[in-house]
């Protein structure tokens, strides 16, 4: 799954919905693994809380991670974006 495709996905995801429990999980699981070196901790106990669209997202996010994808301006937008929605704004 291409880079932008998943990164679209879930932006689109939390905009439409910032305060959902799904998107929450998303944005918890994108700020974990935006913080270097933060070791990526996330329980992965939370996975069972996610439907199995959300789940898929989860996967592809962290296999966008696994390929280095977690870096750069794409993602840094992507991750903007995301907190200006769960913010409220």
């Amino acid at each position: 799954m291409p880079h932008e495709d998943i990164l679209a996905r879930l932006v689109a995801k939390i905009e439409a919905e910032p305060h959902s429990g799904q998107s929450l999980l998303l944005f918890a699981l994108a700020k974990t693994l935006d913080m270097p070196r933060g070791g990526h901790m996330y329980m992965l106990q939370k996975l069972r809380e996610m439907t199995p669209e959300t789940r898929a997202m989860a996967y592809a996010l962290m296999e966008l991670m696994a390929e280095g994808g977690n870096t750069g301006p794409e993602w840094e937008a992507a991750v903007a974006r995301m907190e200006k929605a769960i913010r409220g704004g």
